[in-house]
């Protein structure tokens, strides 16, 4: 192959198809006609002399060398992103932008973060994706975003994941509950006072749900009456209205006038963390590199210090 018949043109062409896995929706993203992006494709190809994509089920799929080419057309376009965002720094000012994926639940974080990295940093454009564990795992997957933030972060050679926050999972009851009115009264439970109660459970793959699980498996203890909820907040409003007991983030209860109350029982709350997370294969931008300072510098400035990691500190080293 002769890199000088590339151009970045075609990089940028085949790079989205591959994230979008779909030549029609590259086409509607890069404002081209469809027939323009297949024969970039096929420009692509030849230069290559290997196929790189293959079709399965509506879906483009990238071959091993297409895999391989992907990544270094990232790779490649990044740095240059990165050289713009230099090239207008140069200028007098700093600017950029910064995609972050983030789990339902770390919405009751982020955005204080991000309110107070906006102040110190007025021309950084964020873009802020908010989703259930797996379609932020796939977004992770598919390399979508600059920094994610996970309770319950991926796994793989490629995942690099730092704790930052504390996050404790709480066990919650209706307020005229009777495991509430034994709690009011200063005693403490014991979980198995409350396995025959029906438990309110996120979807599988819930990070809250795994955890739960998790615990629940190490005790040797077997829910018998469980219902799943989709949502958070669906699930501390029924609560509230004494569908069954829950275990929730301790962020998912701020400011909230629901009637329920924290239950004492041995063994809570779980221990939990928010997991900042980044791709060891794709070069964390400018502005990425920007934020993890600023986290590493100024967290305590935006969240209750109790709540932070002893050595967030070491946050910028980390992903350096």
């Amino acid at each position: 192959m002769d890199v000088r018949h590339l151009s970045f043109r075609l990089l940028q062409v085949y790079v989205q198809v591959v994230r979008l896995a779909s030549v029609s929706a590259a086409a509607r993203l890069l404002h081209l006609t469809q027939p323009t992006v297949s024969l970039q494709l096929k420009k692509l190809a030849d230069e290559v002399g290997q196929p790189l994509l293959e079709y399965r089920e509506g879906k483009v799929h990238t071959t091993y060398v297409g895999d391989a080419l992907f990544q270094a057309a990232s790779d490649v376009l990044s740095r240059f992103d990165d050289f713009s965002a230099l090239l207008e720094e140069a200028k007098g000012g700093r600017s950029g932008t910064l995609s972050l994926g983030i789990v339902t639940t770390a919405k009751y974080v982020m955005p204080t973060i991000l309110g107070a990295f906006d102040k110190m940093n007025p021309k950084i454009d964020v873009t802020l994706n908010v989703g259930n564990r797996a379609h932020i795992l796939n977004r992770f997957a598919h390399q979508d975003d600059d920094l994610y933030l996970f309770s319950q972060p991926p796994s793989g050679e490629q995942v690099q994941a730092c704790r930052i926050i504390k996050n404790p999972l709480q066990l919650l009851a209706p307020a005229d509950h009777w495991a509430t009115r034994y709690c009011e009264q200063g005693g403490e439970l014991d979980f198995a006072q409350l396995k025959n109660e029906r438990f309110l459970m996120r979807e599988p793959g819930s990070a809250t749900r795994m955890q739960f699980e998790s615990w629940l498996s190490s005790q040797g203890v077997e829910l018998s009456k469980t219902m799943q909820i989709e949502s958070n907040e669906a699930i501390r409003l029924s609560v509230a209205s004494g569908l069954g007991l829950a275990v929730l983030s301790t962020y998912t209860l701020a400011q909230s006038n629901d009637q329920f109350k924290i239950l004492k029982v041995k063994g809570f709350p779980l221990n939990s963390h928010w997991y900042l997370v980044a791709r060891k294969d794709k070069r964390l931008s400018a502005s990425a590199r920007r934020l993890v300072q600023f986290i590493a510098q100024h967290l305590t400035d935006c969240i209750e210090a109790q709540w932070v990691v002893e050595d967030i500190a070491a946050l910028d080293q980390y992903f350096s």
